[in-house]
């Protein structure tokens, strides 16, 4: 990789801090990969789901959505 300065006079500290910024930000996350909570454990069924209205809406309210 080459860093041409274009303009200014910037120091040999702030060009430090520049290539370092610049060889962190092309590196991949190395951390673990997050999990993702299984559907027990998931917040998402403890939403209630809308009400169905109409002659046949206690029978839409057992079917699965």
């Amino acid at each position: 990789m080459t860093i041409k300065v274009v303009r200014g006079n910037p120091t040999p500290e702030e060009l430090a801090a520049v290539v370092a910024l610049l060889s962190v930000a092309g590196r991949p996350h190395s951390g673990p990969a997050p999990r993702r909570a299984g559907a027990w454990a998931s917040r998402r069924r403890l939403l209630r789901t809308p009400h169905a209205y109409g002659t046949a809406g206690w029978l839409a309210s057992a079917l699965p959505h």
